[in-house]
């Protein structure tokens, strides 16, 4: 069992990885908690080093930004911004350039706060935009957080959830070529993510009756064969048989009228079958204001939806929405769970 590090009664924590040094995740995680009253019904941990944070208070002249440092969780004030010093170590930090060194400090911040969550030290974690290429080594070889996450918290599967107000998608494949994509999608595979996607509308997000619309593959949902296969063979007979055991499963949908004609507002949730068929439209509707949720961990993950963007870093132009939302999502599903759970 997880250690807590809080009462039933006191304010949640959650923990945030500081991300690629010099990219934007700095920026927009001191800008989302920059008014006090962001985190009045929580407590905010940046894993960090307080000498980064001074340096990007100065840089954006937010002089009010005030933070207390701490060497451990135990450490922390409540109701207040504090910084956990994963590192000594001096970096001179060089907005917009990535450089392995700075991939190093996300990866240290990322498996400090990834351990505390494990501990139950945090109930959420809201993970920085990474480099993927500056963050690999030879002790940290994934593609990104959610293969991380999934590995370390011993989890076969697990759903990218693109989050926005009432918009919901996920996607049966995600960081793949677009060449194997019709290689990786089987019965198994979409059955995997529709029932994950099922749970997780169910269990976090509280809605115990989810309509969900499933998208085919092939360009108007293949045409009844003509223009691909896979919607007659694989999709149509996942969906039934989600019909058959009574839940409210719909599709295959054509992806450009599915969303060309607003139909998405009529579901709680949408399963793209590729990365970009579901992100491409999320990220339209949501105009840079989403938040990506890892759905069928045994813990709270967000992160906002956009990357390190190295071409704004060091500008003071990168909006914080996206973050601000990211943290207020991770706080809402914490407050759900604590609600299943006192239940």
């Amino acid at each position: 069992m997880s250690e807590k590090n809080t009462s039933p009664k006191s304010d949640p924590i959650i923990g945030i990885s500081i991300g690629d040094l010099n990219g934007i995740g700095p920026e927009v995680i001191i800008k989302a908690l920059e008014d006090p009253r962001t985190y009045r019904n929580f407590t905010p941990v940046i894993y960090a080093n307080g000498s980064l944070i001074s340096f990007f208070r100065k840089q954006l002249d937010l002089q009010n930004f005030n933070f207390h440092q701490a060497r451990d969780i135990h450490g922390i004030h409540n109701k207040k911004i504090n910084v956990i010093n994963c590192w000594e170590e001096k970096y001179e930090v060089a907005p917009g350039t990535p450089h392995p060194t700075a991939g190093k400090f996300a990866r240290l911040s990322l498996l400090a706060a990834t351990a505390d969550l494990q501990k139950g030290k945090i109930n959420a974690l809201v993970t920085g935009p990474i480099s993927k290429e500056m963050t690999k080594d030879e002790s940290f070889d994934f593609p990104g957080h959610t293969e991380f996450l999934a590995h370390t918290f011993q989890t076969r599967d697990s759903l990218m959830l693109m989050c926005f107000e009432e918009l919901r998608i996920g996607v049966v494949t995600g960081h793949i070529p677009v060449r194997d994509i019709s290689k990786k999608i089987n019965k198994d595979l979409i059955s995997s993510k529709l029932n994950l996607l099922v749970k997780s509308l169910q269990t976090d997000f509280n809605i115990k009756k989810p309509k969900i619309a499933v998208l085919g593959l092939n360009p108007h949902a293949g045409e009844n064969g003509l223009l691909g296969t896979e919607e007659v063979d694989i999709i149509q007979p996942v969906i039934q048989d989600f019909k058959n055991k009574g839940h409210l499963v719909f599709g295959p949908f054509p992806a450009d009228g599915f969303f060309g004609s607003s139909q998405y507002v009529n579901f709680d949730a949408i399963l793209a079958m590729y990365h970009d068929q579901g992100l491409i439209p999320f990220k339209n509707i949501s105009a840079g204001d989403g938040v990506n949720f890892t759905a069928g961990l045994p813990v709270i993950r967000t992160s906002p939806a956009h990357g390190t963007a190295f071409n704004l870093a060091g500008k003071n132009l990168a909006s914080a929405t996206s973050m601000r939302n990211a943290i207020f999502l991770a706080l809402d599903l914490s407050s759900n769970k604590s609600s299943d759970s006192s239940q």
